[in-house]
């Protein structure tokens, strides 16, 4: 490109879904599944109302222990709603292309790839 041209603008990527707003929307659908109120989620929770409504809304980002009551009072796991915030993300986030890993660095320098090929990671 010469001195004379104008950049071309880059097309902006899609914007990826927010942790905190998929979390939110997972306790969300799970408590009016279950026909529950937010006061009735957070005193089984141990937490204010207000604050889980702003979990809820993804306006907060609930520490683990947090989400962890939020979804114990749900009858949840917090490894369930990883499992189903994931799932949401992968819907919603466009498919990315393969990042190919030759070898990663071990202990004392040491390949922990050797013999082993390449290891492709997904994102």
């Amino acid at each position: 490109m010469s001195n004379h041209e104008t950049p071309r603008p880059r097309p902006l990527p899609a914007q990826e879904p927010l942790w905190r707003h998929v979390v939110g929307d997972v306790l969300r659908r799970r408590r009016r599944a279950q026909g529950r109120t937010l006061q009735d989620v957070a005193d089984v929770a141990g937490i204010s109302m207000p604050y889980l409504s702003e979990v809820e809304r993804g306006r907060k980002e609930a520490s683990s222990e947090m989400l962890a009551a939020a979804a114990g009072a749900l009858g949840l796991g917090l490894v369930d709603v990883l499992t189903l915030a994931q799932a949401e993300l992968t819907r919603a986030t466009p498919v990315r292309r393969a990042v190919a890993v030759t070898s990663v660095v071990g202990v004392r320098g040491t390949s922990a790839a050797q013999g082993r090929g390449t290891v492709c990671l997904a994102a």
